[in-house]
């Protein structure tokens, strides 16, 4: 008769053996080569999304404006650039032979009617020459330092579209901001 450890070592090592052999029936070098694959793919496509600057609380210089042509309007508390809505575009939209970066930066801006903090999506407009006659605004209050690219708004934006020239900046609402 048997002893009763050369049953359970026999046991064991069939219930292994059977546990390896479906793991290598099921999990091959294809299964790992495309998880793999997945996850460099994933990897690659992450310096295209946008980048949240806002790390807080931004507010304008000079005091808050209902005036969308101004530097201190109040969606203008991240902007770094010059302003669509005196060249030709609006407030949300590029002007007309100008495109929307395909990357942009995220501040939250507090809107001084209902005192709720909203999140403002800054996209660069790209295809146009710059024109004199727009108004160039400087908002960069926690400003990140230059080498933190997601953090820092004096970068070209525009270097993910196909025609690279900068023309002026849009302040698109996101949404309510989490408290």
């Amino acid at each position: 008769m048997k002893k009763l450890s050369e049953i359970i070592f026999n046991a064991m090592d069939r219930l292994s053996e059977k546990s390896v052999r479906h793991s290598a029936r099921h999990i091959g070098r294809r299964n790992f080569l495309s998880k793999a694959g997945k996850v460099f793919v994933g990897a690659s496509v992450l310096p295209l999304l946008p980048f949240d600057r806002s790390s807080g609380k931004v507010y304008a210089a000079e005091g808050p404006t209902d005036d969308d042509t101004s530097c201190e309007y109040w969606r203008y508390c991240a902007l770094d650039g010059n302003l669509c809505a005196n060249s030709g575009g609006s407030i949300s939209t590029c002007p007309p032979g100008s495109e929307a970066s395909k990357v942009a930066w995220i501040g939250t801006c507090l809107n001084p009617n209902d005192n709720k903090s909203y999140l403002v999506s800054y996209n660069d407009c790209c295809g146009k020459a710059i024109v004199n006659t727009s108004t160039s605004c400087l908002n960069s209050e926690r400003e990140r330092p230059g080498y933190r690219m997601g953090l820092h708004n004096d970068i070209n934006w525009c270097m993910a579209n196909t025609n690279k020239g900068y023309h002026c900046t849009v302040a698109a609402l996101v949404g309510l901001a989490n408290e």
